[in-house]
């Protein structure tokens, strides 16, 4: 038997089919015996807790620390500077799975020792640690006689050792010792697990009214004034209000994005612009956000009055102050986007006064079981290494796993849950790889090194069957200027509970997004700015956490470039509208084939069925709703059993060409040579006439049935009119069935019947006027 031909696209062969399908797999799951871990496998660890130390003896001064050795594997506590009694609260994780040895040693030292020397040392049998799985109570350090090379007290030890699970409290923050190579405190936090809550998102609505006893040092000339109002990267600017006299009124809104616990003021500042290049500054004021009127619906807000004060090193002009009329409120009925409206995972208001309008309706459970066949990202030692980590993201809890170092198929086995309060919304978990460990790491060498998107994976909890536990390996798949790569598989385990049923079925019947945005509507434009502002506020506020979540990592989860210009992604939602329209292009074809007699037997039955619809015309509801009926009954024999994943076909990443991708990754502004960017010009100018062709044939097209009725063409007009009156009259007088069969048959009528001219209305509708003639 041939072997299968593979496909090629432009960068090469592409891989099969289905490497970039979904899978169904079927993990050990914990079944509750992980302290809840039930969607994940039970992993077990050796805990070794090093509290602190007393009365270590060592002729002269040192800087303590504890090394753990298990096997081949060691690993050592940060040093305490100058001191006998230390503390440390150090935790270290063996995977038990891996243990070499049945002894675990504890060696107490101090910085800088030689290998040999030690203050202390402590034996202790693995055999003797006891088992320990959440909720079981934490088992309480002990303190342990340390000795040293003379067989004599060098001290004692608090430490607690155990064996447990990765369902412990202790796993977040332990080192794993038994990675790949030895990791020092500095590096550690950035490898943890860790939970983060995105800080509550504000719109701060400033409105500028007007400004009084303003006055300039020319009193002769026309002052050229605006206000420029900022909240810390965040600035706007009024139009210029030209004029002699003291009072200078806009009544513009500004709108910012602001987070809890707010940290910075409102800056408004008036200023004159003296020429064109040089702007002076009249006076301002720094209002802090104490003094807004917090509000969650569309009530007015007073007006307030603000003096202003005047720059420093500025000459006294007055001795009344300039006054500035603001509207200051904090808008608590909208839901700050930081992802795009398709993608949301939360879409409750700011303000939780109007959290009771959307209680929990369920429970979203997520188990990161472990990936496989990642794609290799750094050398070591001549061998392919990757360090992966995965960020999962749903409302304000994202929960990031525990970096596996050196593995190209780490075993994640974290599982986390979120609160559901509306299942329109969207899961997202992402991988990366750990730039910050290693001889190049961002953290070693101080370069502002990049962690590297694997992989993501987004579920709709809507497409998602109550109960169920889906248990699927999803591909990882990147898209860069290169092409598109598969880059490794992500196995995950997804159960969406319902903890009120009715809840969920009253969702369906309530807007999207909170009253707000339908009441005062955002513009697209000024949303898409508000969320560029938002996703950096959060990348901020995450980056300041221990460990800190990195800033692209924010951006890649919170689509902070889903609004660049991309030929490929315009050629995929072409095709997806193609796509969804075309049931409805396939039920013309049927129509036309029955129009022209292509199966006899169809046509006379639709004949039959359309003469007994127009004589009871009180049946063509209860067909057509029964026929949707049937048609829903037939196809849940053939539902969907696996959830939407990335589709390389759909997104047309396959066969997108390599400057096209070039193009949508290139910078902004590009950076690209002349010639290039003169035919990426070039062929942007080539699609727009494309599509300002067809906006005009639709434009004429509309254009002329209005002008049927606007005497633009005198005969055509009388004509119309003089159709519509015969149409009128014969309506009337006619009985409907006998008008609908006539033109229901007409339509339908036998080929022999037809010409291949077009008919006497199409030929009438063309040769109507419209505004074409008018264009330049």
């Amino acid at each position: 038997m041939a072997g299968v031909l593979p496909r090629f696209g432009p960068f090469g062969p592409l891989p099969p089919r289905d490497e970039f399908g979904i899978k169904e797999t079927r993990p050990r799951l914990a079944g509750g015996r992980a302290g809840g871990y039930d969607l994940v496998e039970r992993m077990e660890y050796l805990y070794v807790r090093i509290v602190k130390a007393r009365d270590l003896k060592w002729s002269g001064g040192f800087d303590p620390l504890v090394e753990v050795k298990l096997g081949s594997y060691s690993c050592a506590t940060r040093h305490i500077d100058k001191t006998t009694s230390p503390e440390w609260n150090d935790v270290f994780a063996f995977s038990r799975e891996r243990l070499q040895a049945s002894f675990l040693d504890v060696v107490v030292k101090g910085k800088g020792f030689a290998k040999d020397d030690f203050v202390g040392r402590l034996r202790f049998d693995l055999a003797d640690a006891p088992f320990r799985v959440p909720p079981d109570s934490a088992l309480a350090p002990q303190w342990y006689h340390v000795f040293d090379k003379k067989a004599e007290r060098g001290g004692e030890v608090m430490l607690a050792v155990w064996f447990g699970t990765q369902a412990d409290e202790c796993f977040p923050l332990a080192v794993h010792a038994d990675a790949a190579f030895a990791v020092d405190a500095k590096l550690a936090a950035h490898i943890r697990c860790k939970q983060y809550t995105v800080p509550r998102l504000w719109y701060v609505r400033v409105n500028v009214i007007e400004a009084r006893d303003i006055a300039f040092v020319d009193k002769a000339r026309v002052g050229e004034v605006f206000v420029r109002t900022k909240i810390a990267a965040q600035v706007h600017k009024t139009k210029t209000c030209v004029a002699r006299l003291p009072t200078c009124g806009w009544n513009e809104d500004h709108l910012f994005v602001a987070a809890e616990p707010f940290e910075d003021h409102l800056i408004l500042s008036v200023e004159d612009r003296v020429k064109v290049d040089k702007e002076e500054v009249i006076g301002h004021v720094h209002i802090p956000f104490k003094e807004f009127e917090r509000r969650w619906d569309a009530r007015p807000i007073r007006p307030r009055w603000f003096n202003l004060v005047r720059p420093d090193g500025a000459a006294k002009i007055d001795k009344f102050s300039a006054k500035i009329c603001v509207r200051l409120c904090l808008e608590g009925g909208y839901r700050v986007l930081s992802e795009p409206v398709h993608y949301l995972s939360d879409v409750r208001p700011a303000a939780r006064e109007l959290w009771h309008h959307r209680p929990p309706i369920g429970l979203i459970e997520l188990g990161i079981h472990n990936a496989f066949g990642l794609s290799s990202m750094r050398t070591r030692d001549g061998r392919g290494s990757c360090d992966a980590y995965c960020v999962a993201k749903y409302g304000v809890k994202w929960f990031r796993t525990q970096t596996v170092i050196d593995s190209l198929a780490p075993r994640f086995h974290q599982q986390c849950f979120w609160d559901v309060h509306d299942h329109c919304t969207v899961l997202t978990v992402a991988v990366f790889h750990n730039c910050q460990i290693g001889d190049k790491g961002g953290l070693v060498s101080g370069d502002p090194v990049k962690d590297i998107l694997l992989g993501k994976v987004r579920i709709r909890l809507s497409t998602l069957e109550t109960g169920r536990i889906y248990t699927h390996a999803y591909p990882l798949i990147s898209l860069h200027g290169g092409g598109i790569k598969k880059m490794g598989e992500l196995q995950l385990a997804v159960r969406f509970s319902s903890t009120s049923a009715l809840g969920l079925l009253q969702t369906y019947a309530q807007p999207h997004l909170p009253p707000m945005h339908y009441h005062c509507p955002l513009s697209i434009v000024h949303q898409e700015t508000l969320r560029r502002e938002a996703v950096a506020l959060i990348a901020h506020r995450l980056g300041r956490m221990d460990p800190p979540l990195r800033r692209e990592c924010v951006e890649h989860l919170c689509e902070a470039h889903s609004h660049r210009w991309s030929m490929r992604r315009s050629k995929a939602h072409f095709f997806r509208l193609m796509a969804a329209l075309a049931p409805l292009f396939a039920a013309l074809r049927w129509f036309v084939d029955v129009c022209h007699w292509k199966n006899p037997a169809t046509t006379v039955a639709v004949h039959i069925i359309y003469a007994m619809l127009v004589c009871c015309p009180n049946l063509i509801l209860p067909t057509f709703f029964v026929y949707k009926f049937v048609l829903g009954l037939w196809n849940y024999r053939c539902r969907p059993r696996h959830p939407w994943h990335v589709d390389t076909k759909v997104s047309h990443a396959e066969m997108a060409h390599l400057d096209e991708l070039a193009e949508e990754f290139d910078e902004f502004p590009t950076k690209c040579p002349p010639d290039v960017v003169r035919m990426r010009y070039d062929r942007l100018r080539s699609l727009g006439a494309r599509i300002q062709e067809m906006a005009g044939d639709v434009a004429s097209h509309a254009e002329r049935a209005r002008c049927a009725m606007t005497w633009r063409d005198p005969r055509a007009t009388a004509m119309y009119l003089l159709a519509c009156l015969f149409l009128a009259v014969t309506t009337f007088l006619a009985p409907f069935q006998a008008v609908a069969l006539l033109t229901g048959f007409y339509l339908m009528r036998h080929p022999t019947l037809r010409q291949r001219l077009p008919d006497v209305p199409a030929n009438f509708f063309r040769r109507l006027p419209c505004k074409v003639d008018c264009l330049l």
